[in-house]
């Protein structure tokens, strides 16, 4: 009898136990979010979840936004194959600091499945490290059936500290079959991108 009794009394330690470990991982969930708020470990996390929630609700200004200062960025977009391809719009005047999005249509045209991707280019070629990509469809490939259409966002904020002499920017994409031989980084569109750019401060 006395083993049973130092049985039950062990069983029902470890159902203490148990219980006690049980609640304690519940009580870690609101104990870990006190302590995050607290010492802001989870700024960046949260940062991240809003950002989906920010651009649906368009373009939004930070406390480093210069809005004494308008940019002129021009879209443009060149096929190499028989598909579709070209900005919703073909230019934007934008703030730099102030994150915008454009929309990019693409339609496969041929009768057949086909995987293609984007290769983008900037003139003048010094606003390259001033224009960030925050959301791009030229960050993977796709792929699209037959007569399939994609309108894909390209989210993006010019940096406050692009040179005072650069008033536009021209992005460029030049969209490519994956598996085909892959084109050059496209240089007319920079050199086009840097006329316009003298005419723009000539004027």
């Amino acid at each position: 009898m006395s083993i049973r009794r130092e049985n039950l009394k062990m069983m029902a330690k470890l159902a203490v136990i148990t219980a006690v470990m049980f609640g304690f991982g519940f009580a870690l969930v609101p104990l870990y979010k006190a302590i995050c708020e607290a010492t802001g470990i989870n700024v960046l996390a949260r940062g991240e979840n809003d950002v989906p929630t920010a651009l649906r609700t368009g373009p939004l200004t930070n406390s480093q936004a210069d809005m004494s200062r308008t940019i002129t960025v021009e879209f443009d977009a060149n096929a190499r194959g028989p598909w579709a391809f070209k900005p919703a719009q073909r230019s934007l005047q934008v703030h730099p600091g102030v994150l915008t999005t454009v929309m990019y249509e693409f339609q496969n045209t041929q009768d057949r499945r086909m995987s293609a991707q984007a290769i983008p280019s900037y003139a003048p070629r010094q606003a390259v490290e001033y224009f960030h990509k925050i959301e791009c469809f030229c960050f993977s490939q796709w792929t699209l059936n037959a007569g399939e259409k994609k309108d894909w966002p390209v989210v993006f904020v010019v940096d406050p500290k692009l040179p005072k002499d650069v008033t536009t920017i021209t992005l460029s994409y030049t969209f490519f079959e994956v598996g085909a031989k892959t084109p050059a980084a496209p240089t007319g569109a920079a050199d086009a991108g840097e006329d316009v750019d003298m005419r723009h401060k000539s004027a």
